[in-house]
C-alpha cells in the first residue's frame, strides 16, 4: 500500500509550520487533518456562518488537491466552541454537503486557536 502525504506540514498563525501533513491518503482512504477558517496563516473574522464556509472552502481545496471531493466524503468531525452556533452551522453543512450528507459527529469543544469551528474528514475512493 503506498502512503501519500499532501502538505508535509500545515501552517498555523503567522505560517508557522505545524507538524503534521494536511492530508493523507492510504488505500484508497484520504484523512484530512483539522481545517479551520484560516487564510494565510490568519483566522478571518466573521461568524459562524463565514467561518464555517471558510473551512469548507480549506478541505474542499485539500481534497482537489489529492484527487477527491465532497461525494467521497464518509465520515465528518466537527468541533464548535460554542453550542449556539450548532444551527448555523448545520445549515452552511446542508448547503455544501448536499441531498447526500456523510456520517458525522459534531462535540463543543474549546479549540486551541482563536476561531469558531475545526473540522476533520475521511473520504474514500476505490483503488
Amino acid at each position: 500500500m503506498t502512503i501519500q502525504r499532501y502538505g508535509t506540514h500545515g501552517t498555523g498563525s503567522g505560517g508557522q509550520r505545524l507538524p503534521f501533513a494536511r492530508a493523507t491518503s492510504a488505500g484508497g482512504f484520504l484523512y484530512v487533518s483539522g481545517q479551520t477558517a484560516m487564510v494565510d496563516g490568519e483566522i478571518i473574522n466573521g461568524n459562524i456562518v463565514a467561518q464555517a464556509h471558510q473551512v469548507i472552502d480549506n478541505l474542499a481545496a485539500i481534497m482537489k488537491e489529492a484527487g477527491y471531493g465532497f461525494e467521497d466524503v464518509v465520515k465528518v468531525n466537527i468541533w464548535l466552541d460554542d453550542a449556539r452556533d450548532f444551527w448555523s452551522f448545520n445549515k452552511v453543512f446542508a448547503e455544501r454537503f448536499g441531498e447526500h450528507p456523510p456520517a458525522r459527529s459534531t462535540v463543543v469543544s474549546p479549540l486551541v486557536v482563536d476561531c469558531k469551528i475545526e473540522i476533520d474528514l475521511t473520504a474514500f475512493k476505490a483503488p
